[in-house]
This record gives C-alpha cells, structure tokens and sequence, in this order.
C-alpha cells in the first residue's frame, strides 16, 4: 500500500462535510487504507503535522498575579496612596494600620476567587482512553492521545469515541450521545452518506469523540483529533466565553466609583477650605486623608465575602453548591432560566406512559428506571396486553439492576449484590436509601423491561424459561429486531421495531382475549399518530409462528406478522419541575427550554411543565440559523422552547437574552451544554448526571439533579442580597458622618473630633463585630413574592439613600456637638475625642436593629430571630470598654477614661437616633402600600 504524504494528508474539507461525502471518499481524502490502517512512519510524520490527539489547555491567570489584581480597586487604591503619604510624613502607626487593612482584603479577595476554571482540563480528560486501531495491517491498542487523522478505528459496545470518525462499517452499532447533542435515546449509527444540510444530531454516520458506544461493532476512519472534533470545537466556544462581571460586581464597581468620585472631591474641598482659613498644609492634608479614609467603606469588602460565603453555606444545605461566591447573589436578580431538558427537567430515564393492545389504551403510572407504578387501574391485564409485555421482556438485550448505595466496601459484598436474585414485586416497595434502579443497555429496552415489572413479569426468570434460539439483531436499514423462542410447545419470533416497518409486514392481531383477528391498521396508524403528537417515542411489537425446522431468518419477516400492539415512552419530567417552574413564574423569572432534542417531545415535556402554553409553537436549529442576531433578538423573547439545537446556538440564545438586558441563569448537564453555562450569568450543572465539563464551566452545582432546587438557590440568592443592602445601608452613614464631621471642624476652624487612626478603628471593629451580623438575618417570608431586581437598578433606592443621610446628620449632630460639649465643659483633648467616638459606635448599635429589616421594625421580626446580633453587640461592648479605660489601647489610640454622665449622653443619641428611623420607616411605609395595590397587575 502506497500512502500519501502527511502534508497531503492535511488538506482537509471542513468538518461539516464529513456526513456528506461517502466512507471511502473520506478514506482518500486522507490517503487512509480501510484494511491495514496507516504506517508507523506516516503515523510519526502525521503527529508532527496535527499533534497529539488532546484539547490544548487554557491557560489561567497564577496565584501572584490574582493577588496583584486585588489590589487594582479604585477604593483600596486610595487606601494604598492614603497610607504612602501618612508614612511618608512620618505617621507610621496610621500608615501600619491602613496597609494592614488593604492588605487583609486583598487575602480576603484572593481566597473568594477560589479554584480556576477547570473545564478544558476536563474536556481533555474526556477524550483519555485507549482505543483499538489497525495500523500496519494488525490490530493494535493504544492511548487515544496516539490518534491522528486517518487512524482506522475499531469499536464495540462499551467503548468511549477517541476522536471524530466517520463510520464506514457499523453493525447493530448505537450510541448515545445526549451529553453531546441532548437527544434523549440510543442513535443508530450507519456508513451511508447524508444531506449536507443534516444538523449535528442527526449526522448518523458520525461517531463524535467523548459519546458512548452501547451496542454493536462498527469501524471508522478519523477525520478530526483534539481540538478539530466537535468536543474541541465547544472547548474553544468555552475559552472564547468571557468570564462575565456578576449584577452584583457591576454595581458595586458603579456604586464604588460614584463613592470615589465623592470622597475626592470632599476631600479637596476640606483642603482648600482649610488652606483659606490659614491652616497650615501638613494640618489640612491629614484632615483629607482623615476624612478618606472615613469616607471609605474598608469593611464593605470583607462584608461581601462573608455574606456570600454564608448564602453558599445555605444553599449547600439545600443541595446547591456554589463554586464562585459572586452566583450566590447572581441567583436573586436572575430574570430568566434557561433550562437543557434531558436530565434537568425531565428524569433522562425512559418511562412507558402507553400501551395499546387488544384495541385497548392503557397508561401506566411511574416514572423512570424504579419499577413503581401501575399498569392500567390495577386490574387484571389482557391477553393481548400480557403477550405484548412478554414480548418486550424476550425481544430485548438489556438489563434492570438495583445498586445498592450502602455499605459498598468490599468485594465479597459486591458479589453478593452481583449474584441476587430481584423478585417481580422488587420496586413496589422501595424506601430511600435502597438503591437506584439503573439500566444496563438501551434505554428504550431498559424502559420495556420496568414497565413488564410494574405488570408482575419477572424478565429474569421469563428469560431463563424461554431462552433464545435464534435472533435477528436491530439495523438501522431494517428498524427491527426480532428474537425467536419456544412457547407452549410453539416456536414463536418475536419482533420489536419501528411501526411503517412492521405494520405493512403484518396480516393480523389479537383482540382483547389473545385471539387471532383481521388487521385494523387504520385504527393502529390512528393511536400511533396520537402518541406521536403527544411526544412519546412509538414502538411496534409484533410475533411470528416459526416452523420446527427453521431458523429465524431475515426473509421470514417479510410477511404474515401478527400484530400485537404499541408502545409509547417519554423521558418524562421530574416530579418537582412542574412545581419548581411554577413557584419561578409567581417571582417573575421566565423559564425557556434549550434541548438537543426533537421538537415534538421538547413542546410535550414544556406543556406538562406549563412552560410553553397550547398551541406555541418551538423554534428549531434549523430555523434559528437562518436568523440574524437583530431578528434572534425579538424572536427569544417571545418563544420559550427551542429544540434541536447544537452547542453554538445555545451560546448564541444566551447572548440574544443578555442583549435585550436579561440575567440569565443556564441549566445543563453535558458537554454541549459548557458554552452556554459559561457565557450565562449564572450557570448551572447537575450533580449526578451531569459531565465533568459543564460542571467545570458552571457557577453552581445541583448535587441531586433536580431543577427544583433552583427555586431555593433563587430564595437564598434574594436573601443574601438583602443582607448585602442591609449591610451598605447601616456602614454609610458611618463613613459618611466620618466626613461630615471633618468637614464641619475644618469649616468651624475647630480641631478634628475623631482621629484617621480612631476612624479606622470604628470602621473595621464596627464592620467585623456589628455590620457582619447582618450576613446571618434569616431570608425574609415575602422574598420569593417579588419580581426580580433589572440589571440596571442601583443597589439603593431613594428612600435608602434618605435614610443614610439621615442618619449621618444624626451622626454629625450627636459626635460633633458632644465633642464641643465636652471641650467648652474644659475637658482634655482626648476625652472629648472618646466621647465622639463612642457617639459613632452607640450609634451604630442602635441603627444595626434598625437595619435588620428595611421597611419593618426589629420587634416584628423577632428581637432574637438572629442571636449573632446579639452577640456581636455585646462583643463590641467590650471593645470599646478596652479602648476607653485600657492605658495600652488610651496611649495607642489617644483616647481616655470617661464618666458615668458622658455614658448617659452618648447612650441618650443612640435612642434617639434610634427612634427617628423607626418612626421614618413607618411613616415610608404607610405610603408604599396603596402603590404596592397599583402595582399588583403589572407582575409578568
């Protein structure tokens, strides 16, 4: 055999192509030989061409340079410059402790970025496997990283695709693709050429790397290694995804460059009005720094990270994890759910939901591979019904196991499970923590199997007593398969197949009591288009008398079939999706279905799921690549179901909803859907069944698979961004009362009333000890009544921004008039600096149980609903008793002892700071509810 040279061997078409062209015209293309495979010299001058077969990783940003950049905030950098200058001047105890505060966030920060994305690590790791080639005229096994294009590549049942083939021999193969493409069965596969315009999930003569082989032998040639194969393509969909700024992260960067802004210009202001009253430089200059660093919210970031850190705590409790902090609060503003299908709303376990037989339809109850439920009412079944399970058992090459999830730790147990034998009945009494039921094979077998269960047939011993002589195994041409086995002394062929195959084959049926009758094929064409219209997958179950003597040949099935009847399934949707779907509609959150699979069973499961409404249509892949983005744009907004489509035109649906303004949330478990978990706001995996890449590329993680986890994420998401607001909206007063302060002894001539070192004392040991107990406040009860917050909504509202002004004339009023109280009364310095500083901290205090709910008092929602408050008020307590009469803490700090009056005064503002903004919310309140009426309607 003469091959061609690598350089050749290179040219080729593009990968939508390969379909198209016939096996052996892609063999020439790449001078491959279907009967050798390739020389080991070609082999070496390939690989030098194309590389290894292995996705490239991307590369993520070090440990040092994710440090760097937490110091690249326009906040922390003021602190950096405030702390540069006081040293510079030779104020090395202020300097020491603003470095200290950057510094900790910056930790802070760099621990909240946590594990890099793994998600091209993972795609590689999908393609790691070995693999049986033919090379130089034997068989060989190798890594499937030795792969390159024209390999002949040999595959079984059980075998992981090394690389894109296409097939030029496949016999009974079929594999399942549904974490690449979300079709829901086992696909036929097949050598014969395709339309060019098939869409990827219908390219049935492709074997596409990282898929599963699960019956069958076949052979193919590879046309595409590493990053060329479609899982390659979706990896570099992933890489070229941005790493999306959260709502959260986009208005705290918008809120921090308006307080920047802000506290520039006060602090200017403050110098130049110091400077024309004559005060010297040095003295002006450390007034604006004061008031800097005063104005700074230093705690604001630490308070983040603990607050989120604790709604990831929540949530884990609630079966979601959270791999990046920022989600947590990306949940309570989503506005629409973009949701896979396959193993996300529905269970990805086939279910029978009909038989019909004997000119009887029958629905069964139960859902997935656990043989629960009931078949009809419970009454006796029919001959004919009977004969049509029977047949499904014995006609069939699958297999139902029970895995026990307990105590699986040794080998002797294993073989013990192995060797046990299920009774018929074995489901009817399964209790939680017993296993689950998993199948082993087709799923559309796997699903004939449960179904004879919930019947009483036990296929274990029905195989065992009819065993098969003979078979006719499934082909895609033929669309059938058929098994042959002596029955009462009969030999009786069973077939199971597509209906336009064995229908115009059959001459009779049986009725309801099992006897022979004409064909009705109108009526069974009639209940087959209904399950069809319904989005149930139909199989036709049919039977053959054999003679003594012969075999079950091919031809025998060319005519006299006796039809028995139909059977439809559904991958059906999880119990609690409906509900789930539901509780999102009532909090405003619009939930669309994305799948890869037939359009027909996405509208049935979204009906079902009140996602799409009767007589809304699906939009397909097909119809979607002939929009352009303006017109995508309209069209996502108003369809909610999109079927068959592939991995780039979820990522583009997930753009289209963030162009019309959108916070997306993308639910998903395979590989194609990694792009568009990525691209989405928040991304979300699923736990079980869900592959390593997209759970790589997700924010979040489901541990038990089920959507409706999303609405408690949603919850937990919403309260967090509660305590966050509560949070900004009790520390800003403080910082800015700081600057107020400042201002005004600057404007009096007088001297500053709170020090910058006293100023960061109150920030940190406030933030940490009063301001960080809001982080644990329990979810209020009308979070999920709401509709969600749009993107473009500041943080705070009018009403809040009232409030911290407020409360920061009350700071200013109460700190600087004690202050000057104090000094007119002749005392030092000092202690009239501890009386304003405890003023602030008393304050605080007090405002915190204000803060605890923003429209209702701390005596509605329980004075002791949250004991951290508690305890960290008490914790505060003792810190400023340190400070006012500790001789280390007075020295440090320039503080002294106060007196019992002093106490009085300063507890007096705190009460009466108190009781202002408790009669300000009631007030605000009593006016919000006729428009709370007004709005009512108005809810999506």
């Amino acid at each position: 055999m003469t091959q061609q040279p690598a350089k050749q061997a290179g040219q080729q078409p593009e990968h939508n192509d390969w379909h198209h062209i016939a096996a052996a015209e892609a063999a020439a293309r790449l001078a491959a030989c279907c009967d050798d495979g390739l020389a080991e010299d070609e082999v070496l001058a390939r690989r030098a061409v194309h590389g290894e077969n292995r996705i490239t990783p991307k590369l993520g940003k070090g440990p040092l340079l994710r440090f760097a950049l937490q110091f690249v905030q326009p906040l922390v950098l003021v602190l950096l410059l405030a702390g540069v200058v006081t040293a510079f001047l030779g104020e090395w105890v202020d300097s020491g402790v603003i470095f200290a505060v950057t510094v900790i966030n910056a930790l802070i920060g760099f621990i909240q970025e946590g594990r890099a994305e793994n998600a091209l690590a993972a795609l590689a790791r999908s393609l790691s496997s070995e693999v049986t080639v033919l090379r130089g005229g034997g068989k060989q096994r190798l890594p499937s990283t030795a792969l390159v294009p024209g390999d002949i590549v040999l595959l079984a049942a059980g075998d992981k695709v090394p690389a894109d083939l296409r097939l030029f021999r496949a016999k009974e193969l079929q594999a399942i693709e549904s974490a690449l493409t979300g079709e829901s069965t086992a696909v036929a596969k097949h050598g014969d050429a395709l339309p060019k315009e098939t869409v990827l999930a219908d390219r049935s003569n492709m074997a596409y790397a990282g898929t599963v082989m699960i019956t069958g032998r076949g052979a193919g040639v590879v046309v595409a290694t590493g990053d060329r194969t479609e899982t390659g393509r979706i990896s570099q969909l992933i890489a070229d995804a941005p790493d999306l700024t959260t709502p959260l992260t986009r208005k705290m960067a918008t809120f921090s460059n308006w307080l920047l802004i802000a506290i520039g210009l006060l602090a200017l202001l403050t110098f130049v009005v110091g400077m024309w009253r004559g005060s010297s430089a040095f003295e002006m200059f450390m007034a604006a720094v004061a008031l800097a660093v005063g104005a700074i919210p230093e705690g604001l970031p630490a308070a983040m990270t603990i607050t989120l850190a604790i709604g990831v705590s929540r949530m884990a409790s609630r079966r979601a994890i959270i791999r990046k902090l920022p989600a947590v609060e990306t949940l309570g503003s989503t506005t629409v759910i973009c949701s896979d299908k396959t193993g996300t709303l529905t269970e990805n376990q086939m279910t029978v939901r009909e038989l019909y037989a004997g000119g009887e339809l029958v629905a069964v109850s139960g859902s997935g591979y656990s043989p629960i439920g009931q078949v009809g009412g419970g009454e006796k079944i029919g001959a004919a019904l009977a004969e049509c399970l029977l047949a499904g058992v014995l006609c069939n090459d699958a297999g139902l196991r029970q895995e026990n999830e307990e105590n699986e730790e040794n080998d002797e147990k294993d073989e013990k499970r192995e060797k046990r034998q299920v009774p018929a009945d074995a489901g009817k009494g399964e209790k939680k923590g017993q296993g689950q039921w998993q199948i082993v094979g087709d799923p559309t077998e796997g699903a004939l199997l449960v179904v004879a269960r919930k019947a009483g047939f036990d296929e274990e011993s029905l195989v065992k007593k009819f065993p098969r002589l003979d078979e006719i195994p499934f082909d895609s041409t033929r669309q059938y398969m058929a098994t042959l086995h002596e029955i009462d002394g009969r030999r009786l062929a069973y077939f199971k197949g597509a209906l336009e195959q064995l229908l115009p084959r059959s001459l009779s049926m049986l009725d309801g009591d099992g006897q022979t009758v004409p064909l009705l094929a109108e009526q069974i064409e009639s209940h087959a288009r209904q399950m069809a219209a319904d989005g149930l997958r139909v199989l036709a179950i049919a039977r053959l008398a054999v003679g003594p003597a012969m075999s079950l040949v091919e031809s025998s099935a060319d005519a006299g079939l006796e039809f028995i009847g139909l059977v439809g399934m559904i991958d059906p949707p999880r119990p609690r999706a409906m509900a789930a779907v539901h509780t999102c509609h009532a909090a405003g959150i619009v939930v669309k279905m994305i799948t890869g699979d037939h359009a027909v069973t996405a509208l049935s499961i979204a009906r079902q799921l009140a996602i799409a409404k009767d007589g809304e249509a699906a939009l397909t892949g097909v119809e979607l690549a002939a929009l352009d983005d303006a017109g995508l744009r309209r069209v996502v907004s108003e369809v909610n179901v999109f079927a068959r489509v592939d991995p780039e035109q979820k990522l583009r649906l997930v753009r289209a909803l963030q162009n019309n303004g959108e916070v997306v949330a993308m639910t998903g478990d395979g590989v194609n859907d990694a792009p568009a978990l990525k691209q989405a706001d928040i991304g979300i995996a699923m736990g079980l069944a869900g592959t390593e890449v997209a759970k790589d590329a997700a924010d979040m993680v489901l541990t038990d698979d089920d959507f409706a986890a999303i609405e408690a994420a949603v919850e937990e998401g919403r309260g967090v961004y509660d305590n966050l607001v509560k949070f900004i909206t009790w520390t800003l007063p403080t910082n800015f009362g700081e600057g107020l302060v400042i201002m005004a002894a600057v404007v009096a001539g007088a001297t500053l009333p709170i020090t910058p070192l006293q100023i960061l004392w109150i920030n940190m040991t406030t933030a940490v000890f009063l301001g960080l107990m809001l982080a644990f406040e329990p979810i209020e009860a009308n979070v999920m009544e709401r509709q969600p917050r749009r993107p473009g909504t500041p943080i705070l509202d009018q009403a809040l921004v009232w409030r911290i002004v407020l409360v920061s004339l009350l700071l200013l009023a109460g700190s600087f008039g004690l202050f000057l109280r104090e000094l007119a009364l002749g005392h030092e310095l000092a202690e009239a600096r501890t009386v304003a500083l405890n003023v602030f901290v008393v304050v605080e205090a007090m405002y915190l149980f204000n803060c605890r709910s923003l429209t209702r008092s701390a005596l509605h929602i329980g004075l002791f609903s949250n004991p951290a408050v508690w305890y960290g008020v008490l914790t505060m307590a003792v810190l400023q008793a340190l400070l006012t009469y500790l001789p280390l803490l007075n020295r440090l700090f320039a503080t002294a002892p106060i007196g019992v009056r002093q106490w009085l005064e300063i507890f007096a503002v705190g009460v009466l700071a108190y009781l202002i903004v408790g009669i300000e919310k009631r007030l605000r309140e009593r006016q919000r509810a006729p428009a709370k009426q007004t709005e009512a309607p108005l809810v999506r």
